[in-house]
């Protein structure tokens, strides 16, 4: 009973901890996840999300935008619409932080119309301006995050193909990576 009552105190001290340390970015590129690409590719690919990850930190919108594609198009929410978000979230929350476990890379078509798709596991989260509370805004489970090439960078790209503006009964829309 002792010892079970120890491991009860441990998971509550860890989750103290996990709770009230200051926020940070993580990525993890899982083993074998990038098994079809090419280390270039996978480390620009990464870069972008880096870059996310900086602009987060500092509430740089802009920062963000210019991850985004021009084609970005996630059921029906253009990059314009992606500003308003952002700007959104940074009114309202301070210290974003998000976690990015990436699970599987792949490239999809070929040249111009080359796509990575990247699947991701992870969360956004930010501190309340109003309540000083660190809230999750956002996660995602097996989540494809589409990328396209615009002047030599990986970009977020939103759907690729058809699909429909409106998200199935149960889904969760994930438009901010």
């Amino acid at each position: 009973m002792r010892d079970r009552w120890h491991g009860f105190l441990a998971a509550g001290l860890l989750l103290i901890t996990v709770t009230v340390s200051p926020a940070s970015a993580e990525m993890q590129l899982l083993p074998g996840a990038a098994g079809d690409l090419d280390q270039a590719t996978v480390d620009a690919v990464l870069a972008t999300f880096r870059q996310a990850e900086q602009a987060l930190g500092v509430g740089n919108v802009d920062g963000l935008m210019a991850l985004y594609s021009e084609q970005y198009d996630y059921h029906g929410m253009k990059k314009a619409d992606m500003r308003k978000v952002w700007t959104n979230l940074f009114d309202e929350f301070r210290a974003l932080s998000d976690i990015h476990h990436f699970s599987r890379m792949s490239k999809v078509g070929s040249g111009t119309k080359t796509i990575i798709e990247v699947t991701c596991t992870g969360t956004l989260s930010g501190l309340s301006k109003t309540g000083g509370l660190r809230v999750p805004i956002d996660s995602w489970y097996e989540e494809v995050h589409y990328m396209t090439i615009e002047e030599g960078q990986w970009r977020i790209r939103g759907n690729v193909g058809e699909s429909p503006r409106f998200m199935p009964f149960g889904t969760s829309p994930h438009p901010l990576f």
